[in-house]
């Protein structure tokens, strides 16, 4: 690229500096999303501040690139720890050595971290060390570009790599999309505007300042048409106004269905629940002799009545209830790190806060309760777990990679969700939760259900009665003592076949849960299972002590009105009657071999063949399928290549308007004119530079030819002679004016032809109006 011979002027680079902040400023909003902090403002004036003193700095004492780039790399360092590490700032302005080695490090590896933890992240750790490098560079090397290089118009790359980079890196979902967009293009097109009329003001200064008349006196400057021209803003903007009201409309009228692909979209995350095995399949483990009596947690201000989620599991395939699967799409199984808080302010609830010490439990799930807020973790190892700990909201689940260990204590603060009374379900009508489908379905479940839900209409009614026939049928045995009838572990579909056809319906909860959350999704509720502890003895103001005997399962059903609604299907404790006998087989004695006499039939055969489409729903017509499909896609089409040519079709529209409005004037003299201003405007949007404040004769040189001189001697005639044109000269010079125009693009490639249609410059530009002034 090449550099500018000369120092540029003080105004230039004031200008240029204000321009690159402004739109770098607008570019950072989408950083927003990410971040959601008020260290992010600090962060991005403070960068423009130095990344434009060290391109001013640079331009005006002429610094080679490797002192550039030397002085970059010490504000970097300088600046790097107060505003992309405050945690580590010593005062909270100066680098400390600690601070130091982490944004060294960060430099590499926060990138990677930011597409692997929940956003918006505040001012985490060193997760805002990519902000920094991303504004801090593009600010240097812009306003290097700007005031050290000829092309000067590449300077508006920094703000769109901002732009873009912020977008990639951020949410699945766009925050205020249409306003920061059409922000930087018009800050980017202003920008661009000003370097255009500056450039073109520079030429014509110098082209005044060396030439002369004939009489030796210099060539007056041409006058300053404000601000590039009040035609060339006005059109310019005319032009934005219209390609953002399509696109505007175009995504108001057809809005999108599904969320943006950003990089951490096609992240592979660092904890994939289905390394590890379904929690629900460890269920009789905690019912053992050995453990059951044993302290699994330590839990100081649980509420009332509070039940303590282990995992969410919502993915049956017939074997096992999982936490997500992996060959679906399963939103529960995606977790991210949490960087500061869960944003839980659109669940209706109490908010409490509970401490919890770990005892015998011991995992990779994280014991929490309600919808998690936040989690700090205590102890020496506070760091690690921290690290180490991932979330999903949808579920919310939290998992500690590293696993769980005696001794490990954190504080909760979460949302204890307003949930409907018992005499209230059945007014639930099924949410809008999307859930993996259930590939297995045991028959025998089906049959059951209709048994349960015969003559019933409503949802709600239909969740009651299921619910009611397992508590009313079922009996509860862990099969773990020797009292206890036999009951065989697991929940795959030969044993939920098992509870539903055996002499007495006995299970447990993994059991129950199981069976009423299939139930519940074949009622069309979203439904899913619950492992976790649910103690009997609770003290809200004390300490409460839960172990292995209160392991439990429950359900959790998505509704329209409370959201998740946690249900518990376990029948209550009760006796277990005795198993009846089995009646003994009769058997019967063989009938005397006599055939029955054979009906007379009709040999007509009145039966439709298999091939009968009777009671079968029509096919649709493959023509009219694929003519619907190709149309659809001609009118995707059409709307997309309206958005992108409406800037262009708007130009050429303005310029027909501007033709006919010549063309149609009131008087001979005006069509006449106006006539030569269209040749002349022609002449400028083919390329022709006739030069400052040209006369007709001037115009006619440029273009060449025998023609364009007759045009220029018809027009100044027209003008300058005492007697008033008739009609029949003004539409003789209209006829020569489209020859004129015709024979312009006469040797042109179709692209030529097509610049010349959507050019610009007749429309504005520098001092249009008085660009060709006529002479006298």
């Amino acid at each position: 690229m090449k550099q500018r011979t000369t120092r540029p002027s003080l105004g230039f680079m004031l200008v240029s500096t204000v321009m690159l902040a402004i739109s770098t400023g607008v570019a950072s909003i989408a950083l927003w999303p990410s971040y959601g902090t008020a260290s992010l403002i600090v962060l991005v004036a403070v960068t423009i501040v130095a990344g434009s003193a060290i391109g001013l700095l640079s331009a005006w004492f002429r610094w080679p690139s490797p002192v550039v780039l030397a002085v970059t790399l010490v504000v970097y360092l300088a600046l790097g720890v107060p505003l992309a590490v405050p945690s580590l700032a010593i005062s909270g302005v100066l680098p400390s050595l600690t601070g130091l080695r982490e944004l060294v490090v960060a430099t590499a590896t926060s990138w990677k971290q930011l597409l692997t933890i929940s956003l918006p992240v505040g001012d985490y750790q060193a997760l805002l060390v990519p902000a920094f490098i991303l504004i801090l560079v593009t600010v240097v090397v812009s306003l290097t570009v700007a005031l050290r290089s000829r092309v000067a118009e590449v300077a508006v790359l920094g703000p769109v790599v901002v732009f873009i980079v912020a977008n990639l890196f951020g949410p699945d979902s766009a925050q205020w999309p249409f306003a920061v967009t059409m922000g930087l293009i018009v800050s980017l097109l202003l920008w661009l505007l000003w370097l255009r009329w500056y450039r073109r003001r520079e030429s014509i200064r110098l082209l005044s300042g060396v030439s002369s008349t004939e009489d030796g006196s210099p060539v007056a400057r041409v006058a300053d048409g404000g601000f590039v021209g009040f035609r060339s803003l006005v059109s310019a903007g005319l032009v934005l106004a219209i390609a953002g009201t399509a696109a505007y409309g175009a995504i108001s009228f057809v809005p999108p269905t599904a969320d943006r692909v950003v990089l951490r979209t096609a992240m592979a995350q660092p904890f994939d629940p289905r390394d590890y095995p379904s929690p629900l399949s460890g269920f009789r483990k905690y019912l053992q002799p050995t453990t059951a009596g044993r302290t699994m947690l330590t839990v100081s201000g649980l509420p009332a009545g509070s039940r303590i989620r282990i995992a969410t599991l919502d993915s049956y395939d017939g074997v096992v209830y999982s936490v997500g699967r992996g060959s679906v799409s399963s939103i529960s199984g995606s977790f991210t790190r949490v960087p500061l808080m869960v944003d839980q302010s659109a669940v209706a609830g109490t908010t409490a806060t509970v401490e919890v010490t770990i005892g015998n439990y011991t995992g990779v799930w994280l014991p929490t309760v309600g919808r998690l807020e936040r989690v700090t973790f205590g102890g020496s190892d506070a760091p690690d777990l921290l690290g180490s700990f991932y979330f999903n909201q949808n579920s919310d689940t939290g998992a500690v990679v590293t696993g769980l260990e005696s001794g490990d204590s954190y504080t909760l603060t979460a949302v204890i969700p307003t949930q409907p009374e018992a005499d209230q379900l059945s007014s639930l009508e099924p949410g809008p939760a999307t859930l993996p489908p259930v590939s297995v379905v045991p028959d025998e479940l089906a049959a059951a259900l209709d048994a349960y839900v015969s003559g019933l209409t409503d949802p709600g009614d239909k969740l009651v009665a299921m619910l009611d026939g397992l508590r009313r049928d079922g009996y509860v045995s862990h099969g773990v003592g020797a009292t206890e009838p036999e009951s065989r572990s697991g929940h795959a579909a030969d044993r939920i076949t098992e509870l539903l056809t055996a002499q007495r319906m006995i299970g447990d909860q993994e059991q129950y849960a199981v069976t009423a959350a299939l139930m519940a999704r074949q009622l069309g509720f979203p439904a899913r299972v619950v492992f976790g502890f649910a103690p009997t003895d609770i003290v809200p103001d004390g300490l409460t002590t839960v172990t292995g005997s209160d392991v439990s399962a429950w359900i959790e059903v998505d509704t329209t009105r409370y959201g998740w609604v946690a249900i518990d299907p376990t029948p209550p404790l009760r006796d277990i009657p005795e198993e009846q006998p089995e009646e003994p087989t009769q058997v019967a004695r063989p009938q005397a071999p006599v055939q029955p006499q054979l009906p007379e039939t009709d040999d007509r055969d009145t039966r439709l063949p298999p091939s009968s489409s009777q009671d079968e729903t029509p096919l649709d017509n493959p023509v009219l399928t694929i003519l619907v499909r190709i149309l659809f896609g001609l009118g995707w089409a059409t709307l997309v290549m309206a958005v992108l040519l409406s800037p262009f079709l708007t130009i050429a529209a303005a310029k027909w308007r501007r033709r006919r409005l010549r063309r149609l004037a009131p008087t001979p003299l005006e069509r006449m004119s106006g006539g030569w201003e269209e040749f002349e405007d022609a002449v400028l949007d083919h390329g022709f530079t006739p030069g400052p404040a040209p006369t007709r004769i001037e115009v006619a040189q440029t273009v060449g030819g025998t023609q364009p001189f007759v045009l220029a001697a018809v027009a100044d005639r027209a003008v300058f002679a005492p007697g008033e044109p008739d009609a029949d000269q003004a539409e003789q010079l209209w006829r020569s004016v489209d020859e004129l125009r015709y024979s312009l693009d006469l040797g042109l490639t179709r692209w030529q032809r097509i610049k010349a249609v959507i050019s610009l410059r007749s429309l504005g530009g520098y001092s249009v109006t008085s660009l060709f002034k006529r002479e006298g």
